[in-house]
């Protein structure tokens, strides 16, 4: 089973379980699903970051930021951001595969699946949270039904590999029924509201047992 940190402390996760964490800018989505991996990382599990908004360096930096002391995450980072920019030549490393941009789905896949193989198979980790940050780049690079049959691939990798998904987008830069459509891919959703005074941000689950 998986934890979802203190966003639900009392919530424990089946093994190839997807989750939408959802909601407007600003309202701590990232750190909600860097506290997930990082709570992960802390009981020994192993940590895939796909990152499509972030370089490597920023997402290793951020979950260092937020793992326990002593705490040394095995983790591994799909980075579809630094080829596009062209920094370079660059290579994959043990921690870091490189994608050529957020629209290489396959490269995306592929790598992904490398990584999975290589921590089940060589690292000896059973227990895997892979996050997806965010979806929103995806859907500003291709269009609703490319980007629906990528992740309906995707959450099925994670359904077989027994790992947990955790998947970030901003719900207020897509319309109604494209936020219902992709809905239909995953097992559960955490969504952010803003609230008036500007507290905490409001947190309303759907497709969790308690």
């Amino acid at each position: 089973m998986y934890d979802l940190a203190d966003v639900l402390p009392d919530v424990e996760i089946d093994p190839g379980t997807n989750v939408l964490v959802a909601g407007p800018p600003l309202t701590g989505k990232r750190r909600i699903a860097f506290d997930i991996l990082a709570s992960g990382a802390a009981r020994g599990d192993g940590s895939i970051v796909v990152t499509t908004k972030d370089s490597a360096d920023k997402v290793l930096e951020s979950l260092d930021d937020h793992v326990g002391e002593g705490v040394e995450p095995d983790i591994g980072v799909v980075d579809c951001v630094t080829k596009q920019r062209g920094i370079g030549t660059i290579d994959d490393d043990p921690r870091i595969k490189y994608a050529s941009s957020p629209v290489d789905m396959t490269g995306i896949g592929i790598k992904l699946s490398e990584f999975l193989q290589d921590f089940y198979e060589t690292r000896g980790l059973t227990r895997n949270r892979v996050l997806l940050h965010s979806v929103s780049t995806l859907l500003m690079y291709s269009d609703l039904q490319t980007v629906f049959r990528f992740l309906h691939v995707f959450t099925g990798r994670i359904q077989s590999a027994d790992a947990m998904g955790v998947y970030v987008i901003d719900s207020t830069a897509h319309d109604d029924q494209t936020m219902n459509t992709l809905k239909q891919l995953f097992d559960a959703v955490v969504e952010l509201e803003e609230t008036a005074d500007g507290e905490e941000p409001e947190i309303r689950t759907a497709g969790f047992s308690a």
